[in-house]
């Protein structure tokens, strides 16, 4: 009988010899799961698009109540900063309170009320038009830009929906005795007082700074931490820089937004409601006893967030107050009613 051979295949490690250990297999990282659906567009009865995001509602505690998605992640938040950074405009000693305190908050939407009130939060810094680092643009509203092309009029610094924000900007920056140029740098003082509120607000820290569209420095949180933010400004001391901000924006919200837009409509008829959205589809609200939501749509369609916003707050428990035309999105067809954007969470 031929002896057993007892070697072992060049590919078998021995057990005995030294680092031979077997290793444990390491999974490659997939995908990253993809957002909850939070909206569909419906056409005749068929479901064409879906919109996917991300969505937290709090409790009036402060507790999470619902998580759709990552809001635990970095977003942009884009205008939905706003508050926060007016709140640091009040800390630099700008002296801005009733309309304009909310013009300062807001994304106008370029009706003449607000671009006179810009020229005239301007002019009593000692500035003007020619001091904002605002892109020139045409109104948000189309119609208050088809009205200003009819006229003969055309893109503005003025005209920019951020212009608002950045004369407060300016006045700080004339209030703390700090230079008017460079006020959108990130290292700027004023810019580093909005960077501080932003995280003591948020309860985190910032983790990329980028550039917002009208060319100020824009600073990346979480969902939740808007949210909590927007809980803590409306259940803040009365008289603290975040409840000055907060009763501004919820006594003049015309001046938030402008007389055609949900944040406006929301803020007047929900009482005690404070909101403010952002491009590329961010969403916040806080509710008076300090309930609060904020939503991200992942492709930034905002013909989305009117919908997704309906719905979440009828989650949190708002119930008749809502606007009827907060969440109203026709799908048209031949110049008739065929469908709806509606929220499907």
């Amino acid at each position: 009988m031929p002896p057993t051979d007892t070697r072992r295949p060049p590919s078998a490690p021995d057990p005995a010899a030294p680092g031979s250990e077997p290793r444990a297999a390491t999974a490659e990282p997939g995908p990253a799961a993809a957002p909850p659906v939070l909206a569909e567009v419906v056409r005749s009865g068929f479901a064409e698009s879906r919109h996917r995001g991300s969505l937290v509602l709090l409790a009036a505690d402060g507790s999470e109540l619902l998580a759709l998605g990552e809001v635990t992640g970095p977003v942009y938040p884009r205008s939905a900063a706003k508050p926060m950074q007016a709140a640091a405009m009040l800390r630099a000693g700008a002296r801005l309170s009733g309309e304009r305190l909310a013009l300062a908050a807001g994304s106008h939407s370029g009706e003449p009320f607000h671009l006179d009130l810009v020229a005239a939060v301007l002019a009593d810094a000692g500035l003007s038009e020619a001091d904002l680092r605002t892109p020139p643009a045409l109104p948000l509203d189309p119609a208050e830009a088809e009205a200003l092309l009819t006229s003969g009029g055309g893109p503005s610094r003025m005209a920019m929906d951020c212009s608002g924000k950045h004369a407060g900007m300016l006045t700080a920056c004339v209030a703390a005795g700090w230079p008017t140029d460079g006020y959108l740098s990130p290292d700027h003082p004023v810019q580093r007082l909005v960077r501080e509120e932003i995280e003591t607000a948020t309860g985190e820290g910032v983790v990329h700074t980028g550039t917002d569209g009208c060319g100020a420095p824009l600073m990346a949180v979480s969902l939740t931490g808007l949210a909590r933010a927007y809980r803590r400004y409306v259940l803040a001391e009365p008289g603290s820089p975040e409840r000055l901000v907060a009763d501004a924006m919820r006594a003049h919200p015309e001046y938030v937004a402008g007389t055609r837009r949900h944040d406006t409509w929301l803020m007047r008829e929900v009482p005690g409601a404070l909101a403010k959205v952002g491009a590329e589809a961010v969403q916040a609200v806080a509710l008076a006893d300090g309930r609060a939501l904020a939503l991200k749509v992942e492709d930034g369609g905002g013909r989305a967030v009117g919908p997704v916003l309906r719905r979440a707050l009828r989650l949190l428990g708002v119930d008749g107050a809502l606007p009827e035309r907060l969440g109203d999105a026709p799908v048209l067809g031949g110049g008739l009613r065929v469908g709806e954007i509606r929220a499907s969470f």
